[in-house]
């Protein structure tokens, strides 16, 4: 079986709300440098593309066709190399001629230096178009620089020069801004956090403050306050709880009240044979005749016989009310049917009935008998069927015929306990399973009229084996109308 998580609401929630809350905050975080680190690399790349093109645009050609480089002021000034920011640039001829730069693999060109720092390293291949940067990565003099480069066709007067132009910087300065702008944009969102956190807490705390006060109310309740708890107090979400609540503590008034009503009823049917054996021992106690006084501790005897068995019906009805199951395992109803009508026989022939068992098929003898195999417990099965026909012993009435038959049909398995007597009026077949309830009148009449209990726990013990008890006419009687049939169903075992 899964095991639940177990757990307060509050533990639960902030468990699932704060990790949701810090993985969002560093995906965010996570976005935001890099939209950064691209907008920071955009912006020094532009100022690092400026001087660049001035120092394309200022190569002109000399009188001869040489080349030369006029650079203006304000081109050296952003060349100039400052603390943290050292700058690096180069102008250089081609020569020999290529035959297009375009794309051309930058490494394996030579050239002449017309201004500049020697050994700039060049890209992997210049621009496809005359004017456009590549911007790559390299290592100079031990120092990681950020480089441009860009190449331009250059004539005059029949004469074709290439060019090619190189700058670069360091990039500690532009490593240094994104740095400070991660730490800037972490303590923003660590702020944004910690705002956030006390923010969940505060709302669950909120949040779950009337299932506190419910918890509060209901702990301060005295231990016999039933009453149903108010659903109008608590938020919307929570009202199906309380209801769920009320329905228990609904159910558990309802027990307490078949609890209290049994009790009472038990109290009632043990009190009067206590009374009338307390009236018969006073009265033998005063009677000097020897025989009378026997003839008294007979009725004693037998008022005892009735109590005990009163008893141990209590018992019965107590035990089959419980809700942990018992022992399952395979029972065959026939067997069973036929073991509980031998006990009876005795009780039977005293009373003048005759009570005889039959198989499915017929067979009076119950030897060859079809097996009807059901899953549950033996002793309450056999209880349920004792009580069946000690029930029809009691109220069929003298020389009537009973018989016990078992079978199977479909996905079924019974035991029929049908007899010819005095029968019961349909319109009390149902009130007869309650507790003490002799079926009115008619019945309670009859010699050994009983407690009342034996309905009650045959249906019990066979609802504590996923089965039923059927109350329908039985065989025709001699009088005139019908006995009583009472049927005991189980699921059929097929395994």
């Amino acid at each position: 079986m899964t095991q639940k998580p177990r757990g307060s609401i509050r533990f639960w929630l902030l468990a699932l709300l704060i990790p949701g809350i810090i993985t969002l905050l560093l995906i965010d975080s996570w976005n935001d440098y890099d939209a950064l680190k691209a907008v920071t690399e955009e912006v020094y790349d532009s100022a690092l593309l400026e001087p660049a093109k001035v120092l394309e645009t200022s190569v002109e050609f000399n009188p001869d066709g040489t080349l030369r480089i006029d650079p203006p002021f304000y081109a050296q000034v952003m060349l100039e190399s400052r603390a943290g920011n050292r700058k690096y640039f180069r102008v250089e001829e081609v020569a020999p001629l290529a035959l297009s730069l375009a794309g051309a693999p930058a490494r394996q060109l030579k050239g002449n230096t017309l201004l500049g720092m020697h050994g700039l390293p060049r890209p992997e291949a210049l621009a496809d178009n005359e004017g456009m940067p590549v911007f790559y990565n390299a290592m100079y003099r031990n120092d990681e620089v950020r480089m441009v480069a860009l190449w331009r066709d250059l004539h005059y007067e029949g004469v074709h020069r290439q060019v090619i132009v190189l700058v670069g910087e360091s990039i500690d300065m532009r490593l240094r801004t994104q740095q400070e702008a991660w730490r800037l944009g972490l303590f923003r969102d660590g702020r944004m956090l910690i705002l956030a956190v006390l923010l969940v807490w505060f709302s669950v705390e909120w949040a779950l403050r009337p299932l506190s006060e419910l918890r509060r109310e209901i702990k301060a309740r005295a231990v016999d306050n039933l009453m149903p708890l108010d659903a109008d107090q608590v938020p919307h979400e929570v009202v199906p709880l309380v209801k769920a609540v009320n329905h228990h503590i609904d159910l558990y008034r309802r027990v307490l009240d078949k609890q209290a009503q049994f009790l009472a009823d038990a109290s009632h049917q043990l009190r009067t044979p206590l009374a009338i054996m307390r009236t018969q021992a006073q009265y033998a106690k005063r009677e000097p005749d020897i025989d009378r006084m026997r003839e008294t501790l007979g009725a004693i005897i037998a008022q005892l016989g009735r109590t005990s068995r009163l008893t141990e019906q209590l018992l019965s009805l107590a035990h089959a009310s419980r809700n942990d199951m018992a022992p399952q395992a395979r029972v065959d109803l026939n067997a069973l049917a036929r073991e509980v009508v031998l006990q009876y026989l005795p009780l039977a022939r005293e009373r003048h009935q005759d009570l005889g068992w039959v198989d499915d098929g017929g067979d009076a003898d119950g030897q060859d008998g079809a097996q009807a195999w059901v899953l549950g417990s033996d002793a309450e099965l056999h209880e349920s069927i004792a009580n069946l026909v000690h029930n029809a012993i009691n109220h069929a009435g003298e020389g009537c015929t009973i018989t016990v038959s078992a079978g199977v049909a479909q996905d079924q398995a019974w035991v029929s306990v049908c007899d010819n007597g005095v029968g019961l009026d349909p319109s009390l077949r149902e009130s007869v399973f309650m507790r003490f309830d002799r079926g009115g009148s008619a019945r309670k009449g009859m010699r050994g009229g009983g407690s009342g209990l034996g309905l009650a726990i045959a249906l019990a013990y066979a609802e504590r084996n996923r089965g039923t008890i059927v109350l329908q006419d039985g065989d025709p009687c001699p009088g005139g109308g019908v006995g009583l049939c009472a049927t005991l169903k189980l699921p059929r075992y097929t395994g």
